[in-house]
């Protein structure tokens, strides 16, 4: 059975991380090489996101195309799994530890 897209969770993840991240839709938009209204159709669910232009999205906020939809799944812990894996490439050995005794404390 064919499972639809919930474009406007979507939008909302979309609008969550770029949030986090500290980016306007302004400067999300010039990232991924389009203009406000669209970045703002997508968030809104006025617009169904093309293919190209999430993955254009995913990587102008650092995240995979995965994370964005990990909700949508059936198995959203492996998304998870992943996006965190992703996370973890970019910290230094110092970072890992107190990731680490975080992890060990929950």
């Amino acid at each position: 059975m064919q499972q639809e897209i919930n474009y406007m969770g979507l939008g909302i993840k979309i609008k969550e991380i770029r949030q986090e991240r500290g980016l306007t839709q302004d400067s999300l938009a010039e990232l991924v090489g389009c203009n406000t209204s669209h970045i703002s159709n997508i968030e809104n669910n006025h617009t169904k996101v093309s293919l190209n232009v999430l993955l254009a999205i995913a990587n102008a906020l650092d995240t995979s195309i995965d994370y964005l939809l990990s909700e949508q799944y059936e198995n959203s812990g492996l998304a998870l799994d992943n996006e965190i894996q992703r996370a973890l490439t970019s910290c230094n050995d110092e970072k890992k530890e107190k990731i680490l005794k975080i992890i060990e404390i929950l």
